[in-house]
């Protein structure tokens, strides 16, 4: 099993920058990839970044986000960094850290969330 630990999260105006931080203990040794969802209220969960842990030339990157957001990865370990920077309104969301053992569309372990407001 996997537990994910956040961090990070809070109010920013419109322009401003957050760094969320996801920590992975357990069988963390079996992922495959860890990410970033958000869900709005009102609004479906929706995928942000995704970082392959074996490739760490593939990453994906949400249109909205594109630019703008860096998903990184602290070395030889299995905690990861969502850069979010010239952040928008839109932004707004619960921010929860997601990781999966195989298919990478198929993330079993997830984090409690922190929130992240822009103004």
């Amino acid at each position: 099993h996997v537990q994910l630990v956040e961090s990070g999260g809070g109010s920013v105006q419109a322009g401003g920058s957050l760094r969320l931080s996801c920590a992975a203990s357990g069988d963390k040794h079996l992922l495959n990839c860890m990410g970033w969802y958000r869900q709005a209220p009102g609004k479906k969960r929706e995928a942000v970044a995704v970082l392959y842990l074996h490739a760490a030339t593939m990453t994906y990157y949400a249109d909205s986000v594109k630019d703008r957001f860096i998903l990184s990865r602290e070395d030889d370990d299995h905690t990861t960094f969502l850069q979010m920077n010239s952040l928008e309104p839109g932004d707004t969301a619960m921010y929860y850290c997601a990781a999966a053992e195989g298919d990478c569309r198929d993330f079993a372990y997830w984090g409690q969330g922190t929130q992240v407001t822009v103004s």
